[in-house]
């Protein structure tokens, strides 16, 4: 979980990044270029209502060199239990919260939850480690504007590490330890906004919005969901503005 750099050789050492095509995700890569990996990244197709973010996943790894980016297909739509999976119409439909009070963001688990989404991520992200000979994951997930999500904390974090070294060939055989960086654990958004702006982010290249809206061909952010309006609120208090386009029904 911890956030050291990269061995000091002439070759840098490989680390699988999870990029979701959203802030944190961007930053967090930009972080692992940082600090001296090869980055290789990683998205998945789950079955999520939002399917531009891979898009956005896409350019984010390109322009910040991803030495490649695949994307695998896992369906987490059919076991349902989440807006962002079972939104829509139909019986199971399940809605994203809009125009929430801060206070309320953070309290419980919100139903944009994604059950064990980012254990099942972790592992695919542990098994490419294994592949790839490296033994460096990291991650986007923030304990400070976490939204409620149990997968986003410390404790999962450890947990995980502990997993993967009892998990995996190189972990039993070769007493591997696998370490899940998460460098964005402790920012604020507003922080995160700012480190965007110090490791040169292009964040008009993310989404981060869980409801999109489509107008005129274009995709365009709500604006009122939990994850705008954290991301709106980051870049209000970092005193920058929002690269990205929300839809008009936002300002």
């Amino acid at each position: 979980m911890d956030s050291s750099s990269g061995s000091s050789g002439s070759t840098p050492p490989p680390a699988v990044c999870l990029v979701s095509g959203g802030m944190d995700s961007a930053v967090t890569l930009a972080e692992a270029r940082a600090a001296g990996f090869a980055c290789h990244a990683l998205s998945f197709r789950y079955g999520q209502r939002a399917v531009c973010e891979l898009e956005a996943a896409r350019r984010v790894a390109e322009s910040l060199g991803a030495l490649q980016h695949r994307v695998v297909d896992v369906d987490l739509s059919a076991l349902g239990g989440s807006a962002l999976t079972t939104g829509g119409a139909g019986a199971d439909a399940i809605e994203v919260p809009k125009d929430r009070a801060a206070e309320e963001i953070g309290k419980g688990v919100p139903v944009t939850y994604v059950p064990a989404r980012n254990t099942v991520f972790l592992a695919v992200a542990l098994g490419w480690a294994e592949v790839l000979g490296a033994s460096d994951l990291f991650l986007g997930v923030n304990a400070v504007d976490y939204s409620g999500y149990p997968d986003c904390r410390p404790a999962f974090l450890r947990a995980f590490e502990e997993l993967a070294s009892v998990a995996t060939a190189a972990g039993a055989e070769r007493g591997a330890r696998f370490r899940v960086h998460a460098p964005l654990l402790e920012m604020s958004k507003a922080r995160i906004v700012e480190r965007a702006f110090e490791l040169g982010v292009d964040l008009s290249l993310t989404h981060t919005c869980y409801d999109p809206v489509e107008a005129g061909g274009r995709t365009l952010a709500c604006g009122c969901c939990d994850a705008c309006l954290l991301r709106l609120a980051g870049f209000e208090q970092a005193g920058r503005r929002d690269p990205v386009e929300y839809a008009p029904r936002s300002r």
